[in-house]
């Protein structure tokens, strides 16, 4: 038994929610609670979407925050009303493919031991079927954590993770940008055990603009901050510090065609 997590704000696109809440109810094993957040007020469309969505789903719990939190706050808040220690997380634009969920259950099933579970992603533009890039990740746990040391070892949007073990970590923390990428260094740090699916089991949407959100002045000290918070908690040494930032920053301010360039293929196959 498990939950799905997702979080919306106001300027989704509501055909791409409705795409999203779809793909939920297409899964060949369907979640026991769809738990949905509002993170502070909507447009009308998506306040219709989210209406007509719950007269199709039963089991749909909606969450309103009076303002908006951010994401980590808002997904921190509804992780509170799920009512199962497995908990799947999906993001309000993207689509998950049909037997996602029953693939990461029997994860689960087999392997106990295993705390987070995600996979490879599929990203887009435009139409579903227009796959760009996959973000392909190292399967088992030792292998996570030397990847954890450069490059966030999980796909967000398609993880699958038990709640007692977030909890444990001290749950989604108020991050901008890094808030996934944080949750998993802590989890790291406590114990938890990770694992991916060497398959995509979700399309991701992409575009110029998401590019351009990973650039910026604003972006580079944020991301250095990051760094520097991992180096802290231990996590990573100083050389390692050092080489992430100087790696990156470039990245950060060059040109938006450059970063999306480097993104597309220099980091996917």
């Amino acid at each position: 038994m498990f939950s799905v997590l997702l979080s919306l704000y106001i300027k989704e696109q509501p055909s791409f929610l409705k795409q999203s809440l779809d793909s939920l109810l297409s899964q060949t094993l369907q979640p026991n609670e769809i738990v949905l957040v509002k993170d502070g007020p909507l447009t009308s469309e998506l306040d219709a979407i989210v209406s007509d969505f719950t007269k199709r789903c039963a089991s749909l719990k909606v969450v309103a925050l009076p303002q908006n939190q951010g994401l980590g706050r808002a997904l921190n808040e509804g992780l509170k009303y799920c009512s199962y220690d497995l908990v799947a997380r999906m993001d309000t634009d993207d689509i998950a493919k049909p037997d996602r969920f029953e693939k990461q259950v029997e994860v689960f099933r087999r392997n106990p031991n295993i705390d987070v579970c995600s996979a490879w992603i599929d990203e887009f533009e435009g139409e579903w079927d227009n796959v760009i890039s996959t973000r392909r990740l190292p399967e088992r746990h030792e292998d996570i954590v030397c990847y954890a040391q450069s490059r966030c070892p999980i796909n967000h949007p398609v993880v699958m993770f038990k709640k007692s073990a977030v909890i444990k970590a001290g749950g989604y923390q108020h991050f901008p940008l890094f808030e996934d990428y944080f949750l998993w260094m802590r989890m790291l740090k406590s114990g938890a055990r990770f694992y991916n699916i060497q398959e995509s089991l979700l399309y991701f949407r992409t575009s110029s603009d998401m590019f351009k959100r990973r650039g910026g002045w604003k972006y580079a000290m944020d991301e250095y901050r990051f760094q520097k918070v991992m180096w802290n908690m231990d996590m990573i040494s100083g050389k390692r510090f050092l080489l992430n930032v100087l790696t990156r920053f470039p990245v950060r301010i060059a040109p938006n065609q450059v970063r999306s360039w480097f993104y597309k293929k220099a980091l996917r196959k």
